[in-house]
């Protein structure tokens, strides 16, 4: 049960109890319960809104940063990754498998501004060996919305 409605919010954090519980066949207040308990235990961890940015002129230059870093004694990586997380510029912060072992998501308003957060607070974090930079030129699809773009699957012209 719970399951299903974490599916729905998560697809549409606007959608109301009531929306739910005819969705689910559970009553609202069971529903508006579960939610409640969810955020409560930090399951629902925040209700998101994602923006096309461009649309309102609100320029946004975004990174993603390939971090190589020596895993420290007793905490591996974790104390790393959170020294960078706590920095403003870092949305999203992972520890991932491959060459590297952390990948961040920044963001700035320029790409100076990115650029000075890798050389000037990024490198300097002690246990951080390298770092590759690669700018987003384009953001086609986030978080399962189509960025700038029909929805709709175009489909090109038949000819006989």
């Amino acid at each position: 049960m719970i399951k299903d409605i974490l599916k729905i919010l998560e697809n549409d954090a606007r959608t109301t109890t009531k929306q739910i519980s005819a969705i689910t066949g559970t009553s609202s207040i069971e529903v508006a319960k579960l939610i409640k308990q969810a955020e409560k235990d930090r399951t629902i961890l925040k209700y998101k809104t994602v923006i096309n940015w461009d649309k309102v002129g609100n320029e946004q230059v975004w990174a993603l940063i390939e971090v190589k870093v020596t895993p420290q004694k007793d905490v591996g990586f974790d104390s790393i990754a959170e020294r960078i997380y706590r920095f403003p510029q870092a949305r999203t912060v992972y520890l991932i498998s491959g060459t590297y072992d952390l990948l961040v998501m920044a963001v700035g308003k320029t790409e100076h501004e990115v650029a000075d957060f890798v050389s000037q607070k990024l490198s300097h974090i002690e246990g951080v060996n390298e770092t590759i930079t690669h700018f987003v030129l384009k953001r086609y699809k986030e978080d399962g919305e189509i960025i700038g773009g029909e929805e709709e699957v175009k489909r090109q012209p038949v000819i006989l």
